[in-house]
């Protein structure tokens, strides 16, 4: 990053299953999990997670990852329920290292735009 660089920081995520103590309905499998790297959902191999779980997941993804004031719920709540009620899943994001974006890595105006973030040298 540099100092006269407009951007802004993404936290990257772990997104992992936990149960509560009721039996899940869906396939929920205790301890799997994937990560929110930028914009990229990254799952080991033989990783899967419900369409639906995910659904209800991603609205609340690119929230997480933004800097939040320590009261807002978004700092302090951690587990997003499975949308099936009948279901005991459940699923724990935790904010673990913190990327900086460049505004003209990730622009699409025209005027703005820089090589994608995605193909810079020190991407990983």
């Amino acid at each position: 990053m540099q100092d006269n660089d407009k951007g802004f920081w993404l936290y990257d995520l772990k997104v992992e299953t936990v149960l509560d103590e009721r039996a899940p309905v869906c396939r929920h499998i205790e301890g799997e999990s994937f990560q929110v790297e930028g914009e990229a959902l990254v799952f080991a191999q033989g990783t899967k997670v419900s369409m639906y779980a995910l659904a209800a997941l991603l609205p609340l993804l690119p929230a997480k990852q933004r800097e939040t004031a320590e009261y807002d719920w978004m700092s302090s709540d951690a587990e997003v329920a499975c949308p099936d009620p009948h279901c005991g899943g459940r699923f724990r994001v935790t904010r673990t290292d913190r990327r900086w974006f460049s505004h003209a890595e990730t622009t699409g105006l025209p005027e703005n735009r820089g090589t994608p973030y995605w193909q810079r040298d020190d991407n990983t």
